[in-house]
């Protein structure tokens, strides 16, 4: 949002992250976190996200670009959403820009989090040699904190860091203690380090209903012997990532709860930790790539996915017809929103413009917080001609 030349400090550094993952997973909600305002849009249908937009943290020397991704999908699904053809083509294109790979996973879907998406399973073999991180989302949605260490073994085909993986459970019953679940991560070390043992560590101070794991569970690299080079990187054919539920080569793993900001700021301090020296692309002061026009058009966007069922808000054409400072020094936007059908029309005013308001006052809000300036929001319905 800030234009003009980068002012590079002594000694820059950068780190380039593309955030790939299914449909839904949090994305948005994660890079928003990371970058402290609310830059992508959120909301609880698939495919808000509908283009590769960066944002821009600059933390003293060290700048992260976040590549926003839309959610991997199929063209089948692209087809059925309407959905464009950058879509398809965005994430991967994040891929070969990036130095390092977060993929997320919802873990409270349980019909598709037992394994990873045949897309992402794709774009993760396809460009091997990019350093990947498992990030495991929305765990405080988990009653059950246990499963953690089942998908853990999966996600990762039992291999971290290039050791093998070893579950391992102690039991102690103890019936008076409290139901309580504590997580605690401890970090890898950074990649100089390597050689140090990787661990993720899981402490269950009590067994939740119906679990026969009690006092604690750790699932670590074990001692033994690292893998092979055969059973390290290589490129994968489609038919066998069919028959794949995960992916061997991540380097670490995070668990957090993006929405509420839990452990958040770990994978933030991380993340700084893995810049290599570079240029800055950004003046420091910038949070996105997008321009004003783009931020507007995709909260708006949001906001119209939020409030309206299923087809319609896909097929919403946004036009902005006024963007000027108004009298007192606030921004007026008044932005016509075309739809290919009168029931649509009906649909997003709603009765006596309830629904419309509601979206113009939301995103108006919403535009407050990331421009800070006093915005006068207006928009209009109309009927494709």
């Amino acid at each position: 949002m800030v234009q003009g030349r980068p002012a590079q400090p002594p000694e820059p550094k950068v780190l380039r992250i593309a955030i790939i993952g299914a449909p839904n997973a949090g994305k948005s909600t994660l890079s928003n976190q990371l970058l402290g305002r609310k830059v992508f849009p959120v909301s609880k249908k698939v495919h808000t996200t509908r283009c590769k937009a960066r944002g821009v943290i600059t933390h003293e020397d060290t700048q992260l670009i976040i590549l926003d991704t839309p959610g991997l999908t199929c063209p089948m699904k692209a087809k059925r959403h309407k959905l464009e053809a950058a879509m398809l083509t965005d994430p991967w294109d994040s891929m070969k820009h990036a130095d390092l790979v977060l993929v997320l996973v919802d873990v409270s879907d349980h019909w598709t989090r037992n394994s990873l998406s045949l897309e992402v399973l794709k774009c993760l073999s396809q460009f091997p040699q990019i350093p990947s991180v498992l990030v495991l989302n929305k765990v405080d949605l988990l009653k059950k904190k246990f499963i953690l260490l089942g998908l853990i073994n999966e996600l990762t085909e039992g291999i971290l860091n290039g050791k093998k993986l070893k579950v391992r459970s102690e039991f102690e019953h103890n019936s008076s203690s409290p139901a309580k679940t504590v997580l605690k991560v401890t970090q890898t070390p950074p990649p100089e380090n390597r050689a140090q043992e990787s661990l993720c560590q899981l402490e269950t101070d009590k067994a939740q209903e119906g679990s026969s794991l009690d006092n604690s569970s750790t699932m670590k690299a074990s001692e033994s012997s690292p893998v092979t080079e055969a059973e390290g990187q290589k490129a994968y054919k489609y038919g066998d990532l069919k028959n794949r539920k995960g992916w061997p080569h991540f380097q670490d793993i995070f668990m957090l709860a993006a929405l509420n900001g839990e452990e958040v700021d770990t994978l933030k301090q991380y993340l700084l930790m893995q810049a290599k020296p570079g240029p800055w692309e950004f003046h420091s002061r910038v949070l996105t790539s997008q321009s004003p026009h783009e931020i507007c058009d995709n909260i708006i966007r949001a906001k119209i996915l939020e409030y309206l069922p299923l087809e319609v808000p896909y097929g919403v054409t946004q036009v902005t017809e006024l963007w000027e400072e108004g009298p007192s020094g606030e921004l007026v936007i008044v932005q016509n929103l075309v739809v290919p059908r009168k029931s649509h029309k009906l649909m997003l005013i709603g009765r006596r413009g309830a629904v419309i308001s509601r979206i113009a006052q939301e995103a108006g809000q919403d535009l407050m917080n990331i421009f800070l300036c006093d915005i006068r929001l207006k928009l209009k319905v109309e009927v494709k001609s």
